[in-house]
Formats: C-alpha cells, sequence, structure tokens
C-alpha cells in the first residue's frame, strides 16, 4: 500500500479574495479583500480539512488559540460591538475560520455582512496602512 502525503495548497477562491497577512504556528492569516469591514480569516494550513473536528485535538485547541488572540485584538484594534466568528464552508469547502468586527448601526446590522454589500477592495495605502495597524496583532500570532 502506498501513503500519500498531500501538502497544503490554499484554495484558489481564498487567494482570489483575500490578501496575506503571513503566517501564526497554525494558519494562513488573510485579509478579505473586503475594505466594509475589518474581516481576518484563519485557515489552518493542514491538508484536505474540511472541518474542526477533523484536526488533531493539538491542532484543535491552536486554532482556538488563535482565534481567540486574533478576536481579541481585533475588537480592541477596530473598537467593535460584536465579534462574528463563523466556519461556513458553503462556498470554498477547506476549512476557514471568518473574524469579522461589526458595529450596531453598521449597514448590515444585525443581519450578516454576506450580500449586504459589494466587496470594496483595498486601495494600495489604505491596505498598507491597515497591515501596519496589524502587524503588533500578528506578531503576537505567530509566536
Amino acid at each position: 500500500m502506498t501513503v500519500t502525503r498531500q501538502s497544503f495548497v490554499l484554495h484558489e477562491r481564498l487567494a482570489a479574495d483575500t490578501v496575506s497577512l503571513g503566517q501564526s504556528r497554525l494558519c494562513e492569516i488573510r485579509l478579505m479583500s473586503d475594505s466594509n469591514w475589518p474581516w481576518i480569516l484563519l485557515v489552518p494550513r493542514v491538508p484536505g480539512v474540511r472541518e474542526i473536528y477533523q484536526l488533531a485535538k493539538e491542532q484543535q485547541l491552536q486554532l482556538l488559540e488563535e482565534s481567540s488572540l486574533l478576536g481579541e485584538g481585533m475588537m480592541e484594534l477596530f473598537t467593535g460591538d460584536k465579534l462574528n466568528v463563523a466556519a461556513l464552508g458553503n462556498m470554498v469547502p477547506q476549512l476557514h475560520i471568518h473574524h469579522i468586527v461589526r458595529h450596531e448601526g453598521d449597514p448590515a446590522w444585525p443581519g450578516p455582512v454576506w450580500g449586504k454589500l459589494p466587496p470594496a477592495r483595498y486601495s494600495d495605502d489604505a491596505l498598507a496602512e491597515l497591515t501596519k495597524r496589524l502587524e503588533p496583532l500578528l506578531e503576537r500570532l505567530s509566536r
């Protein structure tokens, strides 16, 4: 019997719709290319995983730790009223966790952000400014 080891490959839709912010111990950290919302994804670098329960127990705990750290940092940075965290996977089967900072009165409040506004791409300057603001949080995630 031949055992084939897969390597991690980011799903093409995630690659097209997001910008890399780096890596944590477990995940790719990706900024959604939509400046309407503070929106960051964690994508575990584990091949073939579609659901959290498919991760090894240590990976599940690492994902929870990274997600919590990311969420707390985003809420502080963007002074949010609510943090939406979701692993839907209806459009992209590869496991990825959305972290979206919400503000009461935002254009989609209190409903979900999906489909409420057309995506607004970041300008180069806005992306550079946001990346600079995120640096301390990203550094904490990479430890």
